[in-house]
């Protein structure tokens, strides 16, 4: 029997013990389990963020090797705003690590200082520089080949041209010895870099002394001429040409230096003028700077005469400072302002000397002479326009003159206040008006009362006037206006 018990009590310890077990082991097997399913997801998470980071930086990578061109465009006058705009993206392009800058030019011309500047610029940049003398009818002229001769690629579209680098005076033709002098700077200027690239100096420097100018044809291939590198119709097809071409550098050492350009599939990137560029640009036109200084002369001269506008005069100091801002930038005659001067001198003197018009017909000449030949411009296009020169002069001179005659004239009358500003002027009785020497039977009060200016006045007279009479006021006598008939009527008043 105990036997019995002792087996049937270790029976059911030895089944319970291993339900027991099956339930830990369940137990712990669907924990391993949801382990093994969660375990997993972090790893897939950081491999999917990994995985996204990795397919978004192969657009930049890509991005990053493609090269880069900067595109400048020139078409104006080369002058200080010009070299200022090639400076600023040269220091651009050199700060960035451009494949290049494409200076695309349409210019006629403008001052040798600013092309000395900028062809400098070009020289010392980094980054090549490719002169590209585009779109078709485009042109080069007298500075602008001297930028196309500066570049490391010197290239042309078809129906263009370049040349005409001749320097000139607008005042006139110089004698022969100002005209030697100035030839051969320009030449030695020349000269002083265009070697560097292996072009024609002597062919370059006809364009200088005779004034030649050439095609895109006639640089590529006249004769070996060589004084560009190749003819283009587009940008992308300039760039896609340059491809793998290698360029020189001689920079005066023994040594010459060559790299190769990488322009496949490059990105142009146009750098656009600043609105400082723009409001400069626009003010280095001499024609709107002499608007801009005849406008506020008389601006001002409008708040001397009418003062406490306030508006007149604020407006015209800020154009005459803008005029004198503009006319800093480009080259000035010292003789055309002295012109200037003596024809305002003319015009006061006018107003002083009765001369029938002379001093002021010859204000206005000297006024235009002034104007003509203020700017001392070696093209055209830099130059003050003849039309607008005379006309402004002509209409500011008739317009000083009349002005100062009305304002010296109304200084010059006095001003009349109380009776003696109402002499002359028309009057009307308003009662009858009795003079001081009459009978006896005559009123004790020698005046009347009349109507003149819209005012009711005392008034006596030397005859007796009746009511409704048209009278004229001769003088006064203190508060009382002096008298006399229109009509020279000697009839007696009525009683």
């Amino acid at each position: 029997m105990r036997q019995f018990f002792e087996a049937n009590r270790s029976t059911p310890n030895q089944i319970r013990v291993p339900h027991i077990s099956m339930l830990r082991c369940g137990s712990t097997s669907s924990e391993a389990r949801s382990h093994r399913t969660q375990r997993p997801t972090l790893p897939l998470i950081l491999t999917l963020v990994c995985l996204s980071f990795t397919l978004l930086s192969i657009p930049s990578k890509a991005q990053s090797t493609q090269p880069v061109v900067y595109r400048l465009e020139i078409r104006d006058t080369i002058q200080p705003i010009t070299a200022a705009r090639l400076d600023r993206a040269l220091e651009q392009a050199n700060r960035d690590n451009a494949a290049a800058l494409l200076v695309e030019l349409d210019t006629p011309g403008g001052l040798l200082e600013s092309t000395r500047q900028m062809v400098g610029a070009i020289l010392s940049s980094r980054v090549p520089v490719i002169v590209y003398i585009a779109p078709a009818g485009a042109r080069a002229g007298s500075a602008g080949f001297y930028l196309l001769e500066a570049a490391d690629i010197a290239a042309m579209a078809p129906g263009t041209n370049a040349g005409a680098a001749h320097p000139v005076l607008s005042s006139g033709p110089p004698d022969d010895t100002m005209k030697q002098k100035m030839e051969n700077d320009a030449a030695a200027f020349l000269r002083s870099y265009i070697g560097r690239h292996g072009r024609n100096a002597q062919i370059a420097e006809e364009a200088v002394r005779s004034s030649k100018s050439y095609s895109a044809d006639e640089a590529l291939n006249q004769q070996g001429q060589h004084l560009i590198d190749l003819t283009a119709a587009s940008d992308q097809q300039l760039l896609a040409a340059l491809d793998g071409r290698t360029v020189t550098r001689d920079d005066g050492s023994e040594q010459k230096s060559s790299f190769t350009l990488h322009l496949k599939d490059a990105r142009i990137v146009t750098i656009q003028p600043t609105v400082r560029e723009q409001v400069l640009g626009l003010l280095a036109n001499p024609n709107l700077a002499l608007l801009l200084l005849f406008c506020g002369a008389l601006l001002i001269y409008l708040e001397f005469n009418v003062p406490g506008t306030i508006v007149p005069g604020a407006l015209g100091t800020v154009m005459v400072l803008l005029a004198i801002f503009s006319l800093d930038l480009l080259p000035i005659r010292h003789t055309a302002v002295l012109l200037l001067i003596a024809a305002a001198a003319l015009i006061v003197l006018e107003m002083k000397f009765t001369s029938h018009g002379a001093l002021a017909a010859a204000g206005i000449v000297c006024l235009g002479f002034g104007t003509l030949s203020l700017v001392d411009a070696p093209i055209p296009e830099l130059s003050i326009q003849p039309t607008v020169a005379l006309g402004l002069s002509v209409g500011f001179g008739i317009i000083t003159v009349v002005l100062l005659r009305l304002a010296i004239r109304a200084r010059r009358s006095k001003s009349l206040m109380g009776p003696a500003a109402l002499v002359g002027f028309p009057a009307t009785a308003m009662e009858p008006i009795w003079p001081a020497a009459a009978t006896s039977e005559a009123p004790t009060q020698p005046f009347g009362h009349i109507l003149v200016q819209g005012e009711i006045w005392q008034a006596t007279s030397t005859e007796p006037v009746p009511a409704k009479t048209s009278l004229r006021v001769t003088g006064f006598h203190g508060d009382i206006l002096e008298v006399q008939s229109i009509t020279q009527s000697s009839a007696t008043p009525a009683s």
